[in-house]
């Protein structure tokens, strides 16, 4: 069954480079955007940008889930050649499974929330929009320990490891 699988790159990928941050990048800006806009328009006072929220959030929703499974793919496809790496990994894993969950919630909420009144958005689902932006800013800060300080799936990184110089 494994002759059908196209072979590993140098990458460890059997695609030319990562697909998950590119997809990610869209969802983080769709989901900071939205938030956004929410208190512009709640400043404002101003619904134009409550539509505009409310489209971002959407797209966010199912590019999410886009991310998460490029994201699948390739941590299965990453050597983590230590506990901090290993930990780093399975943390932003759970995370971005939570969020998933979390922006489909507050999606669903936004629906309610504009299917009632387009013209209002009541303080609680601001005050969700500024919780949901620290938790975006903290996956990006792990996803950026798992790129840029642990090196997972760069090419010095994959070739130290089949080589046997990490762990």
């Amino acid at each position: 069954m494994l002759d059908y699988l196209p072979p590993l790159n140098d990458h460890n990928l059997p695609y030319p480079d990562t697909i998950h941050p590119i997809v990610v990048h869209f969802v983080i800006a769709m989901v900071l955007f939205a938030v956004l806009c929410d208190g512009i328009g709640y400043f404002t006072r101003n619904p134009r940008f409550y539509e505009v929220s409310w489209w971002n959030f959407f797209f966010a929703t199912i590019s999410i889930f886009i991310a998460i499974i490029f994201g699948q793919i390739e941590a299965g496809l990453a050597e983590p050649y230590n506990i901090s790496v290993q930990q780093t990994l399975n943390l932003h894993t759970a995370i971005g499974w939570s969020m998933s969950g979390i922006i489909a919630a507050v999606t669903g909420w936004r629906y309610v929330i504009r299917s009632r009144n387009p013209k209002e958005l009541p303080i609680p689902f601001l005050g969700m929009g500024l919780l949901l932006t620290g938790l975006v800013f903290f996956q990006v800060y792990l996803g950026d320990l798992l790129v840029w300080v642990y090196g997972l799936h760069s090419v010095p990184v994959v070739e130290a490891v089949k080589e046997g110089f990490l762990p």
